[in-house]
């Protein structure tokens, strides 16, 4: 295997699950990246040697790990962290940058979370399948994008399965069917504009109900669940089309394109014209 790997995942239309990047590095003595944040979740396992992790917790403080092939840990959206290779035996690591809109409920099986990032796999064969199926992906970047999303749900589930911390799910089939009804919907009719009631009514429930059944099955709330989807339609849009930003506004619920880049900016940090110039560039 080279030293060092690195590929972009250039289709994004995956929204329940996508990947974004991923690669594989073998560290230099000391090596080191950070601080820094990110858009998304980013995934690294340990292959060989060990270092250290500095990571900020949900109270603003930071947290020291040391981690050692075999383990891993998982950093999340504008978490700040630091890494540092050790300086006798450097890690060796193979990485996925990956975000969704079903990725709360996978955590939850995972319980891996912002204070518990380091990944101590229990169930040895499930460990060694996650760890295949991670080199699969950083190995194979040329395969068509839904063999490699194949292999990334079959990552998840093995990560899943590896761990001692995962949670059965509530077996709740009337609060599934609700959520499943709840997504379908906005997923059909995110590009009008839509409230929070009409979902809940189109589930045949109280708003305030609802709302509660939804941000504890799903991590957030329906308003940032559809702001989350018109915003990844919205890059999808950018990124292969050559619409006008007005026209990707409208197909995304706004008619106002100030409204439609206030919202983008607000979501990402930047215009929707500057992350078209910067991810048009990770394609070339």
């Amino acid at each position: 295997m080279d030293t060092n790997i690195y590929s972009i995942f250039s289709d994004q239309n995956y929204l329940d699950l996508g990947l974004y990047q991923f690669g594989y590095e073998k560290c230099k003595p000391s090596h080191s990246y950070g601080p820094a944040k990110r858009n998304h979740y980013l995934f690294h396992y340990v292959l060989s040697g060990h270092g250290t992790l500095y990571a900020k917790t949900t109270k603003g403080d930071s947290k020291t790990y040391h981690i050692r092939s075999n383990q891993g840990f998982l950093i999340f959206p504008n978490q700040e962290t630091t890494y540092i290779a050790d300086a006798e035996h450097p890690w060796e690591y193979a990485w996925l940058e990956f975000d969704g809109l079903r990725i709360f409920e996978m955590l939850k099986l995972m319980g891996l979370t912002w204070d518990n990032p380091v990944y101590h796999p229990s169930f040895h064969s499930f460990r060694d399948t996650a760890r295949n199926e991670l080199l699969y992906i950083v190995n194979h970047k040329d395969e068509p994008a839904l063999h490699l999303i194949g292999h990334l749900y079959l990552f998840m589930d093995a990560l899943i399965r590896s761990l001692t911390t995962r949670k059965k799910t509530d077996g709740s089939k009337l609060t599934d069917f609700y959520i499943n009804e709840a997504v379908t919907f906005i997923k059909n009719h995110y590009h009008q504009d839509i409230t929070i009631e009409d979902i809940a009514n189109f589930c045949g429930l109280n708003r305030s109900y609802f709302g509660r059944l939804f941000k504890a099955q799903m991590g957030q709330s329906p308003q940032a669940f559809l702001m989350t989807y018109r915003m990844i339609s919205a890059t999808d849009m950018l990124l292969y089309t050559k619409m006008s930003i007005a026209e990707i506004g409208k197909l995304v619920g706004y008619e106002n394109q100030l409204h439609f880049s206030r919202a983008f900016k607000n979501y990402y940090g930047i215009s929707p014209m500057q992350w078209k110039k910067e991810h048009k560039n990770d394609l070339n």
